[in-house]
């Protein structure tokens, strides 16, 4: 099955999503966490498939995107500059992404991910003495 994107955005009490393809697939949800806005918004989608005769979903279609200023905001343990510092990226540029004043390109979001990714993995290997 293809990937089926919500876009995310933060609320006073949480997150809302809605389905990329809101013309053709009218899904959208809420929650108070991440976690739990991906499984509303398969619920949500297959509540839409069913009655549109489509195929359902798993919780594996769901891709639950977030732009680079809300991945800040709700990551804010995340320092911009020293993420900046890590991928060599001009820590200035990666403020004015981060505060919405510009907009990164494919090539540099997905150079920000890989970074965190690495980060995220370094973090996940680490064992504390």
């Amino acid at each position: 099955m293809r990937k089926i994107v919500f876009i995310v955005e933060k609320t006073d009490t949480g997150f809302s999503a809605y389905a990329d393809d809101f013309e053709n697939i009218p899904a959208a949800t809420t929650a108070d966490t991440l976690g739990e806005l991906k499984t509303n918004a398969l619920d949500a989608f297959n509540t839409i498939a069913e009655l549109k005769g489509l195929e359902e979903a798993n919780i594996d279609d769901i891709v639950i995107q977030l732009d680079l200023p809300q991945l800040f905001e709700y990551y804010k343990i995340i320092n911009a500059s020293a993420l900046g510092a890590r991928i060599g990226m001009d820590k200035t540029l990666l403020s004015q992404y981060v505060n919405g004043h510009k907009k990164a390109g494919p090539k540099q979001v997905q150079k920000i991910i890989c970074g965190i990714r690495e980060l995220g993995s370094e973090l996940a290997s680490l064992e504390l003495a």
